[in-house]
């Protein structure tokens, strides 16, 4: 296994998505994650998803697939002996990632100053709906308010219809990921000889950032973002269409794309047409060439179009639904499902999915399976210099 983090410890304090994926990103790149749950209950996530055998083992599907490969530790921060373990963790840490509600851990005793007090070396990333600071910052954030506030909801379903939510937590695994690039950087600063750092990040900024050409449009060219469906606002013909048996997505950006096309479909007849002569004739008449296409793409499979359209290189491919995606032979070449061993009763093993970075042409796959609730704990502590006997008094105690 390739391990680009290979001695990067990090402190996991986050639950439920966008901490926990963040994390995991980091763990596939070879560092020791050390997932830090509260006693008894641990992360929610071991409670969600549609599997009632895992969740009834407190390892849920959701739980799964953001935490292969990491260590877990259970640890009451509101307790005295709590917060000194956790000091603890935090003098041999290399990275602190949490997404509680800003301020939560400072009333815990442990704000940016005295974390970078007690290890100046430390990168500590807080992860948060709306960042650390602002009128809005205090208050509590999942996925599809975030989704509301960027106006991504706005942008995306059809023309005619309201704002519609993006299908799965875009927001939480955006969070993620700018989380896990924030602390790389990071970690590279503090090589060339910077101390640790604070990076606050923000999901709705994330998600805004995300936007990329919408956001342009509205900056620079003043023009309010509208809902195209599964139409590209930027070019035509290029969208989704109709095959024989079903639809088929299809992106012209160039003209020599378009002639292609045309081409291909039996069509040589559009590219003369008056309506359709350059790129902005054809945003402007898009319904009625999406028309015209739509009849002559009804005389083939969308699959017989994909790999036609492909051979004269334009960009097509049919609409696959989620389990299609995973077991297409592109994903299965690459090798980003991985299996990793639960050892639950009538279920010995799951997939996840590793990363979309090849290193060196190998794929990057979890070290280990989820960790069980507080599986690591006394082995954790072990590390940090506690005795069995100082272990089992801090269990009394309930601070672990």
């Amino acid at each position: 296994m390739t391990e680009l983090l290979g001695g990067i410890r990090v402190l996991d304090l986050t639950t439920v998505l966008a901490g926990p994926f963040g994390a995991y990103q980091l763990s596939l790149m070879g560092a020791d994650v050390t997932k830090i749950e509260i006693p008894i209950t641990g992360d929610l996530s071991r409670d969600f998803g549609e599997d009632e055998g895992l969740k009834a083992a407190s390892m849920g599907p959701s739980f799964i697939a953001q935490n292969s490969g990491k260590r877990s530790i259970t640890l009451n921060l509101k307790s005295p002996q709590g917060g000194e373990v956790f000091e603890r963790l935090l003098r041999s840490a290399d990275v602190l990632l949490e997404n509680m509600r800003p301020g939560v851990l400072a009333r815990l005793g442990f704000s940016w100053e005295r974390i970078h007090e007690i290890n100046p070396n430390i990168i500590y990333c807080a992860v948060s709906g709306f960042g650390q600071t602002g009128p809005l910052a205090e208050r509590t954030a999942y996925d599809q308010i975030i989704q509301g506030f960027a106006g991504m909801a706005s942008v995306t379903g059809l023309a005619e219809s309201g704002p519609v939510r993006v299908g799965f937590p875009v927001c939480d695994a955006l969070g993620g990921y700018v989380a896990a690039m924030a602390i790389c950087a990071a970690l590279v600063g503090r090589a060339k000889g910077d101390e640790g750092c604070f990076l606050d990040v923000s999901m709705l900024e994330a998600a805004l950032t995300s936007m990329t050409w919408v956001i342009s449009e509205q900056l620079i060219s003043g023009r309010d973002a509208v809902r195209h469906g599964n139409d590209n606002a930027a070019s035509s013909p290029s969208g989704t269409f109709q095959a024989s048996d079903g639809p088929i997505n299809i992106a012209t950006n160039t003209q020599k794309q378009f002639e292609a096309l045309c081409e291909a479909c039996g069509r040589v007849d559009l590219i003369a047409d008056s309506r359709f002569l350059n790129r902005a004739e054809r945003k402007n008449h898009r319904a009625e060439l999406s028309a015209e296409l739509d009849a002559a793409l009804g005389a083939r499979r969308s699959e017989e179009w994909e790999k036609l359209l492909a051979d004269v290189s334009v960009p097509a491919g049919r609409l696959l639904n989620v389990d299609q995606a995973l077991h297409q032979e592109q994903i299965n070449v690459r090798g980003l499902v991985h299996d990793v061993e639960i050892g639950l009763e009538g279920r010995d093993s799951v997939q996840v999915l590793g990363s979309g970075v090849h290193v060196n042409g190998e794929t990057l796959s979890p070290s280990s399976p989820p960790p069980r609730l507080g599986q690591h704990t006394n082995e954790i502590l072990s590390e940090l210099g506690y005795t069995n006997e100082e272990i089992d008094n801090l269990r009394e105690q309930q601070a672990i």
